[in-house]
């Protein structure tokens, strides 16, 4: 075995063993308790590979498409009502609304209401019921945990990124006078179109909704790569069901 093959399987093998702690440890979220304790430890590449496959499956059909008068973005299903979550940034001024699902089809919708402090909002299917997605305990996150990230960046459905938790308790701010705390950063990579879309672990639980790229000031504010920003699930859960209250 040459040098280069034999730093390979050492890079593959310790990969199989930081995944086989994460997922037998579990990011510790309280819905998804029962999934992580059943969960496979990974001790093989095509392993972590079969997790990565089954979540994606699971999770995009719960993702979506927003189609506003003057852009795209993407939502997230948030119960068994028709209710979903996105940005507010998404929505902007807009009271009705395209959605587009995995499929294909597409349905209208309508505002349920916004909460532009916290950049997010609800939107409601006026017909379809998709199956919704299912939130973690963002409290319990780690730094280093894996993450998928899931969304319509540029236009391109269902498109997924992976990365890893990569601090937690960050402040930001958009840019249009909101400032966002605490947040997830993440270096799944998140693009124009992602925005409301889910960040996702390993058990197929949202975590957090993508919301923002960073930006670097010294090349002319374009996109820092490997630096993104998702509201937690908890702050998520508890803003959109105070504005389905509210409606």
């Amino acid at each position: 075995m040459t040098a280069a093959w034999r730093g390979a399987a050492v890079a593959l093998i310790a990969l199989a063993a930081v995944v086989a702690v994460a997922v037998a440890g579990g990011s510790g979220n309280g819905g998804a308790g029962a999934d992580a304790a059943a969960a496979p430890v990974f001790t093989t590449v095509s392993g972590l590979q079969q997790r990565f496959v089954r979540v994606v499956r699971t999770v995009s059909p719960q993702v979506v498409e927003v189609q506003t008068p003057v852009g795209l973005g993407s939502g997230v299903v948030f119960d068994a009502r028709g209710d979903i979550v996105t940005n507010a940034h998404v929505v902007g001024d807009a009271h009705r609304f395209v959605v587009r699902l995995m499929g294909g089809e597409k349905h209208p919708a309508t505002l349920v209401g916004t909460d532009p402090s916290h950049d997010l909002a609800v939107i409601r299917l006026v017909a379809a019921r998709p199956t919704p997605a299912t939130f973690a305990d963002s409290a319990n996150l780690d730094v280093g945990d894996l993450v998928l990230a899931i969304g319509n960046p540029l236009g391109l459905r269902s498109s997924v990124t992976e990365g890893i938790v990569s601090s937690l308790g960050r402040t930001v701010a958009e840019g249009n006078g909101v400032t966002l705390s605490p947040v997830i950063q993440t270096s799944a990579a998140i693009n124009p179109g992602n925005s409301g879309g889910a960040l996702v672990d390993l058990t197929g639980h949202v975590i957090g909704v993508p919301t923002l790229a960073a930006l670097d000031p010294e090349f002319g504010a374009t996109e820092a790569p490997g630096i993104g920003f998702a509201i937690p699930s908890n702050t998520v859960e508890q803003i959109a069901a105070r504005v389905i209250a509210a409606a």
